[in-house]
């Protein structure tokens, strides 16, 4: 059983920059695909950026690709988000996410087994 926790969050304005992080426990860290997901008011949760158990692959939704930067470390177990340029539609709850699992679509949210509590990104204009 993994346990994650987020922390990070916060109030920034546009064009800031926060770096989110998640800490592992409870099991092998590099025995997991990590993934962050964002909730946006009135909306369904959706992948962010995913990030393979060796931290090789990674994968980004097209609206944060060349702002936000998903990395792992497997000393510290873990994984980090680095948002860059924020902008008022990156306002959500952000959740760390793990999966055990293999061969599967890294961006489905159906994939992932562990989750944290969420942290609160809120970016004023």
């Amino acid at each position: 059983q993994v346990q994650l926790v987020e922390s990070g969050g916060g109030l920034v304005q546009t064009g800031g920059s926060l770096r989110l992080s998640c800490a592992a426990s409870g099991g092998t860290f590099t025995n997991y695909r990590m993934g962050w997901f964002r909730q946006r008011p009135g909306k369904e949760r959706e992948i962010v950026a995913g990030i393979s158990r060796s931290g090789v692959f990674t994968v980004y939704a097209d609206s944060v690709k060349g702002r936000f930067t998903i990395t792992r470390d497997s000393v510290k177990n873990t994984v980090s988000l680095q948002m860059n340029n924020l902008k008022p539609e990156d306002t959500a709850v952000y959740y760390c996410a793990a999966t055990p699992r293999v061969q599967v679509d890294p961006k489905s949210s159906a994939v992932y087994d562990y989750w944290g509590q969420g942290t609160q990104v809120t970016v004023s204009s």
